[in-house]
């Protein structure tokens, strides 16, 4: 959740890919700025909680105006609650409006949200494991890598390798880490107190980030830092699979093979606030079978192949389902709005039809508008299913997942619908 400059009332961000082992990365966190959505007149507001049983393979999500320490209403950012364990015990924490991100992979969490000791993952060499992750508008999050019992819905993923995002007092980001962008290290900037990535991938980095690829190669993402004759450093490091960020729901023992993600439908207006339900597994029971939707097999990529007012992007530029991107992202010739000229503002609500394919042959019509967002947020409403922005790419955001259930597939999983990674709605 980040402003790229302080005059632009509505920005958003995505992260890069990484064109050296051809792997997103980190693909969500594409967000509207909670601090530039007040210059439009979106007020902080609250919005009363209400209580609902859930079966014992899910858990709520909450659209909302988010927590209280944001600066103005969130837009379009779908919460959870997550419980985080010391591994083995019963000293556990529950962190709320944690970001749920189907276009990332691994747990982020602010260190000053963290009230448990967490162990470190040791990475098999002296020193400290650390993560870098940067974001296209050059923010970032960096900190520690450590191990920790993660609790979703009534299942724990036992030692999972996550992320503590800045601790004080812990080394300072790398050049290559990409410093000269802000740090995401506060609930202000962040959006949320951590982003639960729940992707395609098993792992945020994969194959690419072990000793397997040459040194030469190596992505500035994952880093051994370490304090010699009173100087310290951070440089690149190759990190085995295992001790990579994980997916938390791929390491659930009984519903790790996808989750569902299943919101209601909004007005073309919005709504103030939406109550959704996340489901852990895809087949493993009667509330989380596939039904009647489509099963599309992605790329390696992680992408659809999406056709598109005559121009077919796949591949590395395929499109993604992301409910971590507030908006849709779409490569169209319509106004922006005044102070944001990434940002959609079409006099009149535009309606369009993209064709999604898979790469098993799979393919069907995707309906979608875009409005007018300076008219939307001026409503105080914190979900909405209609605004979009400008990219060279398309990015199926939070707007898609109104009115759908969407399953996520996680690679080397079997279910219903194959074996992941895949995406099915």
């Amino acid at each position: 959740m980040k402003r790229q400059e302080p005059e632009m009332p509505l920005t958003y961000r995505v992260s890069e890919y990484d064109l050296r082992f051809g792997r997103r990365v980190l693909a969500g966190r594409s967000v509207i700025s909670v601090v530039a959505l007040a210059l439009l007149g979106c007020e902080t507001s609250s919005v009363e909680s209400t209580s609902v049983t859930l079966p014992a393979n899910a858990q709520a999500i909450r659209v909302y105006p988010g927590p209280s320490e944001l600066p103005s209403s969130a837009v379009n950012i779908p919460y959870t609650d997550v419980t985080i364990c010391v591994p083995g015990s019963e000293q556990c924490q529950t962190i709320h409006d944690v970001q749920i991100d189907t276009g990332s992979v691994g747990l982020r969490l602010l260190a000053s949200e963290v009230h448990v000791t967490l162990p470190a993952v040791q990475n098999g060499s002296a020193g400290t494991l650390a993560e870098c992750t940067v974001f296209a508008d050059t923010s970032y999050v960096w900190g520690p890598v450590v191990s920790a019992d993660i609790q979703l819905a009534s299942e724990k993923a036992l030692s999972v390798p996550i992320q503590l995002i800045e601790p004080a007092g812990f080394f300072a980001a790398p050049q290559s880490c990409g410093t000269s962008g802000a740090a995401d290290n506060t609930v202000a900037t962040l959006g949320a107190r951590g982003v639960l990535g729940l992707g395609v991938f098993a792992e945020d980095c994969g194959y690419a980030c072990t000793e397997a690829v040459s040194a030469s190669v190596l992505p500035d993402i994952y880093f051994n830092c370490q304090t010699t004759g009173g100087t310290s450093s951070c440089t690149s490091t190759a990190v085995p699979l295992e001790n990579q960020l994980q997916n938390p729901a791929g390491r659930l023992k009984e519903s790790g093979n996808g989750v569902v993600v299943s919101l209601p439908a909004v007005p073309e207006s919005g709504a103030p606030s939406v109550t959704g339900t996340l489901y852990f597994g895809i087949g493993t029971q009667p509330d989380n079978t596939l039904g009647s939707a489509s099963v599309y097999a992605v790329s390696g990529y992680g992408t659809l192949s999406t056709t598109f007012n005559g121009t077919t992007y796949t591949g590395i530029d395929g499109s993604i389902l992301d409910t971590g991107t507030t908006i849709l992202l779409m490569p169209l010739a319509l106004p922006t709005c005044p102070q944001a000229d990434k940002i959609f503002c079409p006099a009149t609500t535009e309606h369009y039809v993209a064709t999604n394919s898979g790469m098993n042959g799979v393919s069907s019509d995707v309906s979608f508008a875009i409005a007018n967002a300076e008219t939307l947020v001026a409503t105080n409403h914190s979900a909405f299913n209609d605004v979009g922005g400008n990219a060279t790419v398309i990015v199926w955001g939070l707007p898609f997942f109104f009115g759908r259930n969407v399953y996520i597939g996680i690679e080397g999983h079997d279910s219903p619908g194959g074996s992941g990674p895949y995406v099915a709605y």
